[in-house]
């Protein structure tokens, strides 16, 4: 009996291609997301809120994370107004999300968070919040804010998690452990709140397989709504600049490019994929050289992508 006469219960699966909602692309990336949500093209505005960090005033360490640069990773942060004013002429019709973005957006007191979320959000023209911070920074109060804000509001929350393994967290500064990492996640998700977690491809003393151990962790939570992979960018103004000048992430785009791919592969489709490469400023960018072509590397991502014929989850369990 050949595979045709098969009964279609004993015929083995047939290849299903990429989910339709990736609309196209082989992954889902939260663009498309977003686009479905607001019915509309909808942008990240970076905002300053004027927050520090704990590993950087002392409360549990002094300089912060080894590869944030002194703006604490938000380099293109800038005020509202300009930013719409910017977008609009393309995208006149695009709704905005804000981005607290620079340091650690949690860590402050109660009240000084609400006044600043709640200003945010008074703005007619923004559609929802999105609020990077840290595992360690969503006391319970911080926790029911949050809460509070997404039963009305369309919010997000991102932790900056970069690794899983204790000896890189420790050598980054990171000032907390993985067990720090799933309370958070625990504490957002009796909370119903949306949670985007950010892990760095290429920290110094990471091989391959501990960087696929990261995504496979991070992919296994359950309910997680997006992920952010980050290419290491070695940047001025930096302590590992200063502590490993030489140090280069990926000698050249296909080695990254074919990490990445693989790292796709083991991410459940319904993961929203926010980022695939760095942002790091020209200016400021020390290695690696060819990384500040953004466009160049996601368009090589794609490319492996449709030459492998695979996708985003293809090989999740």
């Amino acid at each position: 009996m050949n595979k045709m006469e098969q009964p279609a219960s004993q015929r083995p699966p047939e290849n299903p291609g990429p989910p339709e909602f990736f609309q196209g692309l082989r992954y889902n990336s939260i663009s498309n997301y977003l686009k479905d949500h607001f019915g509309s093209k909808t942008i990240k505005l970076s905002i300053d809120g004027g927050f520090t960090c704990p590993n950087r005033d002392g409360s549990k360490g002094f300089g912060g994370c080894t590869f944030c640069s002194d703006s604490g990773s938000g380099e293109f942060s800038s005020d509202i107004d300009d930013q719409i004013a910017l977008y609009y002429r393309k995208w006149p019709e695009a709704r905005y999300i804000a981005y607290f973005q620079n340091h650690t957006n949690t860590y402050a007191p109660v009240e000084e968070l609400r006044r600043k979320y709640f200003a945010v959000l008074a703005d007619p023209r923004v559609s929802g919040i999105a609020i990077g911070t840290r595992p360690d920074c969503l006391p319970d109060d911080v926790l029911d804010l949050l809460e509070e804000i997404g039963r009305d509001h369309f919010l997000w929350v991102e932790l900056g998690l970069q690794t899983i393994h204790e000896t890189t967290a420790k050598s980054i500064n990171r000032c907390y452990d993985l067990a720090e990492f799933d309370r958070a996640i625990s504490e957002l998700s009796k909370r119903n709140i949306r949670t985007v977690v950010h892990l760095i491809l290429g920290l110094p003393g990471e091989t391959r397989d501990m960087m696929l151990e990261s995504v496979r962790y991070v992919a296994s939570i359950p309910g997680l709504f997006g992920m952010k992979l980050h290419l290491m960018n070695l940047v001025k103004g930096s302590t590992m600049a200063v502590e490993i000048p030489d140090h280069v992430s990926f000698p050249d785009i296909d080695s990254y490019v074919e990490l990445v791919t693989d790292c796709l592969e083991i991410i459940p489709p319904s993961v929203t994929i926010h980022r695939l490469t760095g942002d790091a400023r020209r200016d400021i960018l020390i290695s690696p050289v060819w990384s500040f072509n953004e466009r160049t590397i996601l368009n090589r991502i794609n490319d492996r992508l449709n030459l492998l014929d695979t996708w985003q989850g293809k090989r999740s369990i």
